[in-house]
């Protein structure tokens, strides 16, 4: 019996990453899950992966910069698992630059897949929570999402900004159906998005890529950079009914990189 039987979610962006570990952790506790993913064969591998023999996970190709494909996800992900009781908002892209390098093209893909993206499916999947008079809606945003600490990244933080206070003001608006609005501010956790810049920076200081890492993680108190499982964890406690009564948060997952 695992804390989360009978539920069924859906986690975007979750082919690999963050987002594969987040909805690992869900379907190890008993939760159904739709794995969402641009990458429609990664997610459906994902899915398998973590179903095992219990067919908890579906897996399904999703653009969430598209309103057509975000309602279809959910209609597909409904037939499939049952009503959606958790939406998981993990879906996400990053990118160095300098910010006058940034143009328009970068700039709106950044706030498309970052931002548009959590909005498309909050409005999907809200007719049928509003109905049940209930739901929980987890997002993920970033340490860069509370504090401007990156240069060279001023898109990523402001769309990790946005997903903040969107998830504020989402939990007061939802707060009246019973649909709490919560979200996760991972740090540092070595995903395929850290590959390319790790790379970058090794090449513009003159040092190696694990050189580039260990500086990425010299600042942590405990040591370590967080496992996807680590985010997994925290999305399933906001998913759980021990965190019956928090909505509105902004969550620090990153070993006390950033306390606030």
């Amino acid at each position: 019996m695992g804390e989360l039987d009978g539920i069924s979610a859906i986690v975007t962006g979750a082919a690999h990453g963050i987002g594969a570990g987040i909805a690992e952790v869900l379907t190890r506790e008993g939760a159904r899950v739709a794995v969402t993913d641009i990458d429609e064969t990664g997610a459906r591998e994902t899915a398998q992966r973590i179903s095992g023999t219990a067919g908890r996970a579906i897996g399904l190709g999703h653009d969430v910069t598209s309103r057509a494909s975000c309602e279809q996800v959910v209609a597909q992900a409904q037939e499939a698992l049952g009503p959606i009781n958790v939406l998981v908002n993990n879906a996400g892209i990053s990118q160095r630059l300098p910010f006058q390098e940034i143009d328009e093209a970068a700039w709106e893909r950044m706030m498309d897949v970052n931002v548009k993206g959590m909005y498309l499916m909050v409005q999907a999947v809200l007719p049928g929570m509003i109905e049940r008079n209930g739901g929980r809606i987890v997002n993920t945003s970033s340490l860069v999402g509370k504090a401007g600490s990156h240069p060279l990244f001023s898109h990523y933080v402001a769309s990790k900004f946005a997903v903040v206070g969107l998830t504020q003001s989402l939990a007061r608006e939802l707060a009246e159906h019973k649909i709490l609005v919560n979200a996760v501010c991972p740090g540092v956790v070595r995903t395929p998005l850290w590959e390319p810049l790790l790379r970058e920076t090794a090449t513009e200081q003159g040092i190696s890529v694990q050189e580039a890492w260990t500086q990425a993680v010299a600042s942590i108190p405990l040591g370590r950079p967080q496992e996807p499982e680590d985010i997994g964890l925290a999305v399933a406690f906001l998913a759980s009914e021990r965190a019956r009564n928090i909505t509105g948060e902004s969550i620090n997952v990153n070993g006390g990189q950033l306390m606030d």
